[in-house]
């Protein structure tokens, strides 16, 4: 079972296993963390992570960015394109060392109050402090995105483990990595269901890579694989391209939601996507669903499935996962 305690092992143990001896003072102090802190290795590398931003360990010349090395070259000589070379050797040590937590963040039916899914979010256990919408976009600059998403979705599946089983799992993913042969495989290799799992398409999908979007996910979805389209824009032409992709869910983000409970114009547009939906066979879900005039908002809408703080707020602690059950999870405030 992975938790946070079990993934900061793995996330230490890959540290220690780098025996480059440019790095033997990190691995001293961590090590000497782990010494003072036995049975919480999550806070001793959290110390670490917080030292190691300013490296006082290391010996002088010691804070080179390592490009002579990557590149071949001898000190000093010119490196073309030094701050890619560097950038992606960030992103290597992040996908080396397994740097990545799982939050979720629950989804609620607001009839019942009841946990009923969960929407998996990547925290990045790295020390300059990043978002991860900052490491995404960095990974996909680099032509590494899709690394980066199966290093994520990877995480995801195996945290999951330990979530209340009539959840599903929502993994956010990019229309391009769909078409990725690995998706399949790390799918099945996951101890989750297909049909407990959502894919949330972050991005929208180009005209003309539809066709290849819907074929790729064909196989998957008659396994019990489900879709959601993320943030949608309901213009004319994203509604179309809806019909012809058929997702499972819709999730309105925050440029609906956002003062709904105030604007009648928002709140027409709203229930019209109730009616869209039904008709397209799907699940509306409100996100970012922030206090409770907008729940009431949402409610009389017609929309019955939420997310966002004011519900639940994104968390890495099984304690909380556990607390979801069926008779007890999401009392929505």
């Amino acid at each position: 079972m992975t938790s946070v305690r079990v993934q900061a092992w793995g996330i230490i143990a890959g540290v220690l296993a780098n025996d480059d001896p440019a790095n033997a003072a990190i691995r001293r102090r961590l090590c000497e963390h782990l010494s003072d802190y036995p049975l919480e290795p999550e806070r001793a590398l959290f110390l670490h992570l917080q030292e190691t931003r300013e490296r006082p360990d290391l010996p002088d010349g010691a804070h080179g960015t390592g490009q002579e090395a990557a590149s071949g070259t001898e000190p000093g000589a010119a490196v073309e394109h030094p701050g890619s070379l560097q950038r992606n050797m960030r992103i290597s040590e992040l996908l080396h060392n397994r740097m990545m937590l799982t939050a979720f963040q629950p989804i609620v039916d607001l009839r019942l109050g009841t946990v009923v899914g969960v929407e998996a979010l990547s925290r990045f256990v790295t020390d300059d402090g990043a978002s991860p919408d900052v490491w995404f976009a960095e990974a996909t600059s680099l032509g590494r995105g899709a690394d980066l998403e199966f290093s994520a979705v990877g995480s995801a599946l195996r945290t999951a483990e330990q979530l209340p089983g009539h959840t599903f799992l929502s993994i956010n993913i990019s229309p391009s990595s769909c078409l990725d042969s690995r998706l399949a495989g790390l799918l099945a290799a996951g101890e989750i269901p297909l049909d407990r799992i959502v894919l949330e398409l972050t991005e929208s999908v180009r005209d003309d890579a539809y066709p290849d979007v819907v074929s790729a996910l064909a196989p998957l979805r008659a396994q019990g694989l489900r879709i959601a389209v993320d943030d949608l824009n309901p213009d004319l032409g994203a509604m179309s391209r809806m019909v012809q992709l058929g997702p499972d869910f819709i999730k309105l983000g925050r440029n609906i939601i956002s003062g709904i409970d105030s604007d009648v114009r928002q709140q027409q547009l709203a229930a019209g996507m109730v009616d869209f939906a039904a008709r397209m066979g799907c699940s509306l879900v409100a996100e970012g669903v922030e206090n409770s005039a907008e729940l009431a908002a949402l409610a009389a809408c017609g929309i019955t499935t939420g997310q966002g703080y004011f519900l639940g707020r994104p968390t890495v602690q099984p304690q909380d996962w556990a607390s979801w059950s069926k008779q007890d999870a999401g009392k929505t405030p």
